[in-house]
């Protein structure tokens, strides 16, 4: 029985190491890719406050301009 057992066992370890290896794999791919979409959103992010930014320049001039012509006038 015990010589059933062992070879047995060796088989089995073997694909066991094999699953874990392509788990750990696969794990750490959707891992990069969880940081690469993170890091995608933050520079979508970072680009939207720029634009409200410039947005909020191009009023602010446009209010004194507004406010000039209407101390000239």
């Amino acid at each position: 029985m015990s010589i059933w057992h062992s070879g047995l066992i060796v088989p089995l370890a073997a694909f066991a190491m094999v699953v874990i290896i392509v788990a750990i794999a696969h794990m750490r791919k959707m891992r990069e890719k969880e940081l690469d979409a993170h890091q995608a959103l933050r520079i979508q992010e970072m680009e939207h406050e720029r634009k409200l930014k410039e947005l909020e320049i191009e009023k602010a001039r446009i209010e004194l301009e507004k406010t000039r012509a209407g101390k000239s006038s």
